[in-house]
């Protein structure tokens, strides 16, 4: 038996975070699940914007409802929360590919990767056919 102590590579318990490089076919053949998650995305944001103001107004008058309205104050702080943890999942989804959320509102994504030894991202925007264009990190998409 060793008398060396167990040590812990990661005393703090989190997770190392592993730097993803996907390349351009990688990026173009994860496009079809991508975009089912922020459609999912795009459409639940759609769903709270019209749902928040509905509730704000509902809480305004709580006690002033009648029985149907202070039911459906209910239903949508019910249906806020569903679409709120549809919104984390989608979210989680997306992290887990290793794919960065820019827009939420445009449906705006980057693949990470690396283009001439320099951190990069491939973009894709909700709606395009493809994934056609790159910028290095930190610089300004035209």
């Amino acid at each position: 038996m060793s008398n060396t102590p167990n040590r812990a590579t990661n005393p703090a318990g989190k997770p190392k975070k592993k730097d993803v490089a996907l390349d351009l076919t990688t990026a173009r053949q994860m496009l079809p699940l991508v975009k089912s998650i922020v459609s999912d995305i795009i459409n639940s944001r759609q769903t709270l914007s019209r749902l928040t103001p509905e509730q704000e107004r509902l809480d305004r008058h709580r006690r002033d409802l009648v029985w149907q309205e202070r039911q459906r104050r209910y239903q949508v702080r019910d249906e806020i929360a569903v679409v709120e943890q549809v919104l984390q999942t989608a979210a989680g989804e997306l992290a887990g590919l290793g794919v960065s959320l820019i827009d939420e509102d445009a449906g705006e994504v980057d693949f990470p990767t690396k283009i001439n030894g320099r951190p990069a991202a491939y973009t894709w925007r909700f709606g395009d056919a493809a994934v056609a264009h790159w910028h290095y990190q930190g610089e300004e998409q035209l």
